[in-house]
């Protein structure tokens, strides 16, 4: 099967729509590129999980990631919607649960879930989380994805764990795929985050060069033989920035500069170039064993690099 592709959306969080002032244009701004990447045959959108803008906070808009999931189902026909990935911290995973259920009928059955154990600690601390260590931030998400996957399956959902206690809690509708939602674990980490894949996930998404995320892949598949599960059935995506123009040159002025010093060299396994130059790059993420790529065009809201990467690289 031929790689699929997906578009993180302009949601705010990178300052990505901080050039429109009026929320109302910032929101049907981003509906419009994921209606524009559903109509050009995009295989999925991708939302983050985060309140305000980096590098630094500001007062520009950054729209809340569930909501507009619940929104984005509805001004989508085709094109699967996603988390990159919902931070396990900010909601109890019962009630996580039970709005992607709710979503994913919204959507009638396009929903992506995707989750993790979170790391922004600036967040945590402006809305008044706590914000323990990552060992047990990752110990909490694999009680979380435990509770989520029995309010899928079970009538009456029972869990008692140290962090989450759920005593016959009923979720209906428990949404429209069967046997129920995607659930895509986010995160490298070998030993716990990875295991977690192997155990529950239905997909994973690793970041890095081409040799990391090949290695990460290695890895999630001797868990898998550690815990008897079948590797081939663990969908396996990746994100990379996209910035394609006539030329190399071209395609890498479109970056912004606090970007461009990253991959400026254009050596690295970022999609910067060409036609020619982005189609190797791709052969070499699919042989790294990729299925989906994840793309984030930093030109994205004026819809240019989406239409050119359909009509280069999508049938």
């Amino acid at each position: 099967m031929p790689m699929q592709y997906g578009v993180s959306l302009p949601q705010g969080w990178t300052m990505d729509l901080a050039h429109i002032k009026d929320p109302v244009g910032a929101y049907e701004t981003m509906t419009r590129v994921a209606q524009t990447a559903d109509e050009l045959g995009y295989s999925s959108a991708w939302l983050v999980d985060h309140f305000h803008t980096i590098p630094q906070p500001s007062q520009e808009v950054t729209f809340e990631c569930w909501t507009t999931t619940a929104a984005l189902a509805r001004d989508t026909k085709r094109i699967r919607i996603g988390q990159m990935v919902a931070c396990n911290s900010y909601r109890n995973p019962a009630l996580l649960a039970k709005m992607a259920s709710t979503v994913d009928v919204l959507s009638h059955g396009r929903l992506n879930f995707g989750i993790g154990a979170g790391w922004y600690e600036h967040e945590y601390k402006a809305y008044g989380y706590p914000y323990p260590d990552g060992p047990e931030r990752l110990r909490q998400l694999r009680e979380a994805v435990q509770v989520i996957l029995a309010m899928w399956t079970q009538e009456e959902a029972v869990f008692e764990g140290k962090y989450y206690q759920v005593q016959g809690a009923i979720n209906q509708p428990k949404g429209v795929q069967k046997p129920h939602i995607p659930l895509l674990i986010g995160g490298g980490g070998e030993k716990v985050t990875l295991k977690l894949v192997a155990q529950y996930g239905d997909g994973c998404n690793v970041s890095g060069d081409i040799a990391t995320i090949k290695h990460k892949f290695d890895v999630i598949k001797q868990h898998c033989e550690t815990v008897g599960r079948d590797y081939e059935s663990i969908h396996r995506t990746a994100t990379s920035i996209c910035s394609i123009g006539d030329t190399d040159e071209e395609a890498l002025a479109k970056i912004p500069e606090y970007l461009r010093s990253r991959f400026g060299s254009l050596a690295g396994t970022g999609l910067i170039g060409s036609p020619a130059t982005i189609r190797q790059r791709l052969a070499a993420y699919e042989e790294a064993g990729v299925q989906e790529l994840i793309l984030g065009f930093p030109d994205i809201t004026t819809l240019n690099s989406l239409h050119l990467f359909a009509k280069e690289f999508i049938a």
